[in-house]
């Protein structure tokens, strides 16, 4: 998992570089399908329950599964959350990352860093005995403590042998409640926020859910390992 995981992350990289004004979701979708092309590696995205994509790229108000389009042209201002996993001899890594698009409103700026604090205080609190009300709790109290909401209808989840695993991992909870953690675990968190209310939709396409009160939505996850000793990043 951790050879997936360092795909992830090299492929998420590049596709970071290229994000600019003018650029296309599916300039970032080619340049990802190029570099698993020439590893050899396979998507866990592309065709799983009929996705037709290596990534989801949601952009500004989009919160998850934004399917990468020629038609949509990045612009300076924006945000754009990538989602991306594959799978290499049976098992899996997924990360996301969201991205600046040229320079962005201190808003927007705010939104990203509150985001990736939360997944950094979530993964904190992984450890053998914790439980998943622990790591909820952690992602939640950043997030609505800088007056941004949490996504209730999107959570982590497990990771292994199949993409998505028991037990979902929720960004929200009570510390102390809910499933402990064992050391040999591996868990997806992934914190979906918005600047306003929490509440999503998904649209015609049947894959991206939005804001419902078209606010902007960032999206940061790792994989992570439950050790011994806490937590392992298996995608950084």
């Amino acid at each position: 998992m951790r050879r997936a995981g360092q795909v992830v992350r090299e492929v998420l990289e590049l596709v970071r570089e290229r994000v600019k004004p003018g650029a296309t979701t599916f300039d970032l979708e080619k340049a990802a399908e190029k570099r698993l092309a020439e590893l050899g590696v396979k998507a866990a995205f592309k065709g799983y329950h009929g996705f037709p994509c290596v990534l989801c790229t949601s952009v500004n108000s989009e919160v998850v599964h934004g399917i990468p389009s020629p038609k949509r042209v990045l612009k300076d201002g924006d945000i754009v959350s990538v989602d991306f996993g594959v799978v290499i001899d049976g098992y899996y890594g997924d990360a996301a990352i969201t991205v600046p698009v040229g320079s962005i409103n201190a808003d927007a700026a705010r939104l990203l860093k509150v985001t990736e604090a939360s997944l950094q205080a979530g993964i904190a609190a992984v450890r053998p005995g914790a439980t998943l009300g622990d790591v909820g709790a952690a992602v939640q109290g950043v997030v609505e403590g800088e007056g941004f909401s949490v996504v209730r209808d999107f959570v982590g989840h497990g990771i292994g042998v199949q993409m998505h695993e028991d037990p979902q991992v929720p960004n929200f909870g009570e510390a102390g409640r809910g499933m402990k953690l064992k050391a040999g675990m591996v868990i997806a968190i992934e914190p979906m926020v918005n600047a306003g209310r929490p509440d999503v939709t998904v649209l015609d396409d049947g894959w991206t859910a939005v804001a419902k009160d078209g606010s902007m939505s960032a999206h940061f996850e790792h994989t992570v390992a439950v050790t011994s000793t806490g937590a392992r990043i298996l995608t950084e």
